[in-house]
């Protein structure tokens, strides 16, 4: 048990990987199968090549926020007048974040705990990542689940849920159902139900005496009595709903089979899921565009009706923050863990720059395939396409099937869509579960440098047992519990920290020259650009979070089991600070002597203990 122990504490205290023995370089070569014969670091391996890198990127990065966020986020701040918050914002804080991450993972080939061996106090914030993804990648993983279900279900015509069929009570309806108030309408005798103001002893129910009656739409009850048989809160569990387990199963084994061998498999898979996203969109975006008030929906998300005198409401610069925050998925842990694998040379910043702007562009992309067809919709219903537009869930699994359901041949169309769906999320759990493999290889290097494909498989199916609650009857309220309270203050506290650890006692000016050291020398003017940002980033974090914590009701140890997940993830921070602290030899805010060993390979004399600027 001793033994057990002793390994526990050395991931997180003394960092056994600093101390390795080195062999020899053909001999490391021949025992691990996993790292090529013309990879540079000859330890962990690098990319393939540099394509299945930037896929990977940019698989990680744009993911189901793309297409059922920022649409909503857009019609609702202004349309087109978003935009202008939102490209301020990629401008000032998320490319420069975006770099800071691959720059810091490419310098020193490290997952996101052993990167702050270059400051070992704030170790702690790693280690907050990879919790903070390991709750994360339960749940997703589930959002998955949902995706695979509903695409299996497409396969069937009419689509189960474009009418009321055999599954539904009496409150679904495809129209809205009206009362007429007999109280108020004296030649009354009774109350009427009316559709469209029909017709009753030869007169219509004036319109001050309608009353609507609230119904639900076939996709939305099939949503919650079908795909979920969703219960009445989380106090009810319920028992297990097994063709989401089965899907959640299928889920995981899809991400292990293509982590099987790491990056070296997983790398060969994104050429497909990476890619695929686009063809859909661009199918759906020619096919919404033809379709009967296609054009009210894209003008009602970024045309004629953008509304510029928005943009003086503080409400929108945080959305357009906030988007870009979590669209780049920063302080996940994941873009460091995949620039890790960078050769020492490669231009980080191009590559920065190009997530960037696709992972944004994809987002702008998105919204118009989606608007085009919620526009149909609207049309359809003789709704405004203020009623029927959605975000999250309820744009993902009940407004935009419905708007397919619409359709002629509307299985095919839902079948792209979920697929679609299907694969954003994959490439984000990609890099989620090569996050927690990554940084058990860098902890134990010599148990665990040979045994990948156990490490990628034991994760996924630790993980999908524990998911398993999120696919019980109250399985929507567990997953939307975790995202509220696991996304959100973790990161945002992880995010802060990175930014003064790197800045403020790390040294700005060092990670400069570590950077040039990489890319090359770079103008004044270009450092200014992205250095500048960082001393009001912290302060604008700090307000991000005003607008993630969503108003749910949960039952109190509910809410109390969301803080203590806050604390877990969290804890971790002050007790590793203290523990470097007590265990210091020498100053504990200089650069841990063990830094200097991964700048071997180059000969980098700025690896070497100093004070911090």
């Amino acid at each position: 048990m001793r033994k057990y122990w002793s390994s526990f504490t050395d991931v997180i205290f003394t960092n056994p990987a600093a101390t390795d023995t080195v062999k020899d370089d053909h001999e490391k070569q021949q025992q691990d199968s996993y790292v090529g014969s013309n990879d540079e670091n000859i330890d962990r391996g690098n990319w393939t090549n540099k394509r299945e890198y930037m896929l990977s990127m940019i698989g990680y990065a744009v993911g189901l926020g793309n297409v059922w966020r920022f649409p909503y986020l857009a019609y609702k701040n202004g349309g087109g007048a978003f935009l202008i918050p939102y490209v301020i914002m990629l401008a000032v804080a998320g490319i420069p974040l975006f770099f800071l991450e691959s720059s810091f993972g490419q310098f020193c080939s490290q997952g996101p705990v052993n990167v702050w061996r270059a400051l070992p106090i704030f170790q702690g914030v790693g280690v907050a990542m990879v919790l903070v993804s390991t709750l994360v990648g339960i749940y997703y993983n589930v959002i998955i689940s949902y995706s695979l279900y509903y695409m299996f279900a497409s396969f069937q015509s009419p689509l189960p849920w474009s009418d009321c069929f055999y599954w539904s009570n009496s409150n679904c309806s495809l129209t809205p159902r009206e009362v007429c108030n007999n109280t108020l309408a004296t030649n009354w005798s009774e109350p009427v139900i009316v559709a469209n103001m029909t017709l009753w002893e030869n007169e219509t129910c004036p319109k001050e005496n309608i009353i609507s009656i609230p119904v639900q739409s076939p996709s939305e009850q099939y949503w919650d009595l079908v795909a979920l048989q969703r219960s009445s809160g989380l106090d009810e569990t319920g028992p297990v709903v097994w063709h989401l387990a089965l899907c959640l199963l299928l889920g995981w084994l899809l991400i292990a089979a293509a982590l099987y061998k790491g990056i070296k498999s997983s790398g060969k898979v994104v050429y497909f899921t990476a890619t695929f996203p686009y063809v859909v969109l661009l199918i759906l975006l020619i096919r919404g565009v033809t379709l009967e008030g296609a054009r009210d929906g894209i003008e009602f998300y970024i045309g004629s009706q953008s509304n510029l005198t928005k943009l003086g409401e503080a409400e929108v610069w945080r959305d357009a923050a906030t988007q870009i925050f979590y669209s780049l998925s920063v302080a996940w842990g994941g873009v460091t863990a995949l620039s890790s694998y960078n050769k020492f040379h490669n231009n980080v910043f191009k590559d920065a720059l190009t997530v960037c702007l696709t992972n944004c562009g994809t987002s702008v992309f998105a919204g118009f395939a989606i608007f085009s067809i919620l526009g149909h919709m609207a049309h359809v219903y003789g709704k405004p396409v203020s009623e029927v537009a959605q975000a999250g869930f309820g744009l993902a699994f009940i407004a935009y099937p419905d708007a397919l359901s619409k359709l002629p041949i509307s299985p095919l169309w839902s079948i792209l869509f979920f697929f679609m769906l299907l694969t954003l999320g994959l490439d984000s759990q990609f890099a989620g579960i090569e996050v927690i493999s990554t940084c058990l290889q860098d902890a134990f290097p010599e148990r665990f440098k040979s045994k990948r494909s156990i490490i990628s498989v034991g994760t996924c199916a630790i993980l999908f047992l524990l998911g398993l609650p999120c696919v019980t009857q109250a399985g929507i309220y567990w997953v939307t519990l975790m995202d509220q309270f696991c996304a959100g203050f973790v990161l945002l506290i992880a995010a802060l920290l990175e930014l003064v650890g790197i800045f403020y006692f790390y040294g700005g000016n060092r990670f400069i020259k570590d950077i040039e050291m990489m890319i090359g020398t770079r103008s004044s003017l270009f450092w200014l650009w992205w250095r500048g940002p960082h001393f009001f980033n912290p302060c604008s974090l700090a307000r991000i979070h005003t607008s993630l914590m969503h108003v749910c009701i949960y039952p109190a140890w509910g809410v109390a089991l969301g803080w203590c997940m806050i604390a877990f993830c969290l804890i971790w921070i002050p007790l590793v600070a203290v523990w470097k602290i007590l265990c210091a030899q020498g100053n504990p805010m200089c650069i841990h002597s063990s830094w200097s060993s991964y700048c071997k390979l180059h000969t980098i004399s700025l690896c070497t203990p100093s004070r911090p600027e």
